[in-house]
């Protein structure tokens, strides 16, 4: 009886291990795909990114820092790009899954969104409109 009970839990713990669903974590610093942006991830409920580090974090035509200026509400659009939060009621969706609304500062829009941890240093970040998505694979900025 003990050793089907071993050779269960062997069993077990073996599927359980190389298992694909265990959650990972998203916490911590990402880079944009086109490496033109830093965006910190953490829990908060479900989890919150905000923009930490820009490559160009002047606006160039009036050599202050960037702000929002695309977002179609003027008081929202003179709030500093760091500090921009991107995501917002972004829940648990499965293992290492998200499913809520991401802001696009390019665009001043804010869009259904999905995001997958698709490996350890590895995250799929996608908007969607309807049915047509687009989407980028953010890195992990060093550990």
């Amino acid at each position: 009886m003990t050793s089907r009970f071993a050779a269960l839990s062997v069993l077990l713990a073996a599927l359980l291990g190389t298992s694909g669903a265990r959650a990972q974590s998203a916490d911590g610093t990402w880079l944009t795909q086109a490496g033109d942006a830093r965006v910190k991830i953490s829990k908060c409920g479900g989890i919150c990114g905000h923009i930490v580090w820009l490559r160009e974090p002047y606006d160039t035509s009036t050599g202050q820092p960037a702000t929002d200026s695309k977002n179609p509400n003027p008081a929202l659009a003179r709030r500093p790009m760091i500090g921009l939060p991107l995501f917002s009621d972004m829940q648990s969706a499965g293992p290492n899954k998200w499913s809520g609304q991401i802001y696009n500062a390019d665009d001043g829009s804010t869009y259904a969104s999905n995001i997958s941890l698709t490996g350890a240093d590895s995250l799929r970040v996608e908007g969607c409109v309807g049915a047509l998505c687009g989407g980028e694979t953010w890195t992990r900025a060093g550990r």
